[in-house]
């Protein structure tokens, strides 16, 4: 590891480790944990996914949000300097931020990346220039133009700045000409200045969506909390949120079914540890 510059104390990393990873069937454990370099099979092997990405990440304080399978992401990860903020309910996105409060409340930092902990292949020149782009936006969202765009929410932007990120099940019912202007995605992985996170995290605490889901058979109503709405509070607000394009799609993927474990596998045999 490289030694620490007066550069690194200004940014501090959340990484949201907490999800069941429902659509990884066949898997009981955290996905964050299955391995790069598979060996018996797809699920056993080396090299998780989350001791990858930490290794990319600016060198910082950094949380871990846990909930599922939280002593396995520990016990992977207790010889790192991590701070670990329990997620109590896997309330969305926006409440993992909320776990992480005490955190960002205690730190000295005046910038915190934000990131998804199944996105292992960001490099850490694309999190340096989500950072660098903090001089201009208040908030940096990094964005990936796919070929196929369905499921993926998009950035709705307006004079180089974004106004909202709206997901694929309403977006999907646009106009066809406005659906083709949308071309960037959402990556999920963010730089947001400290000031602008400690300022809308309790507007965003204060305004919960509540989401029907089916728990032991019965819908019931729960209340969720997401990122994207606290960037959205922000825009109205007139806070400067911007975006960064990554060079490569595959620095984006996210590793939630069998299929993307399996062609990540395969992105990391030819990158090598």
């Amino acid at each position: 590891m490289r030694n620490k510059t007066p550069f690194d104390s200004e940014i501090a990393s959340i990484i949201m480790a907490a999800g069941r990873g429902s659509r990884m069937t066949g898997y009981e454990g955290n996905k964050t944990l299955l391995p790069l370099l598979p060996g018996s099979s797809i699920f056993e092997g080396s090299h998780p996914i989350l001791l990858y990405l930490l290794e990319n990440l600016p060198v910082g304080q950094r949380a871990l949000i846990v909930n599922h399978c939280k002593e396995d992401v520990i016990a992977t990860t207790r010889d790192l300097d991590i701070t670990y903020c329990e997620q109590p309910i896997l309330n969305g996105t926006g409440g993992a931020i909320l776990a992480a409060r005490p955190f960002i409340e205690s730190l000295p930092c005046s910038k915190f990346i934000i990131t998804m902990g199944d996105v292992p292949f960001v490099q850490k020149a694309t999190y340096m220039q989500l950072v660098h782009h903090l001089e201009t936006f208040d908030l940096v969202i990094l964005g990936f133009c796919p070929d196929d765009k369905k499921q993926y929410g998009v950035l709705e932007t307006q004079g180089g700045l974004v106004k909202k990120i709206t997901e694929w099940k309403h977006w999907k019912d646009y106009p066809e000409e406005k659906q083709a202007a949308l071309t960037i995605c959402n990556s999920g992985i963010y730089a947001v200045k400290k000031k602008a996170l400690e300022k809308y995290l309790p507007v965003m605490a204060s305004r919960p969506q509540i989401v029907h889901k089916e728990i032991n058979g019965k819908t019931t109503p729960i209340e969720e909390f997401f990122i994207t709405d606290l960037i959205e509070y922000m825009a109205e607000d007139g806070q400067s949120v911007g975006y960064l394009l990554a060079q490569n799609e595959s620095e984006t993927m996210g590793i939630d079914d069998h299929t993307a474990l399996q062609n990540a596998q395969a992105i990391f045999k030819t990158r090598g540890p």
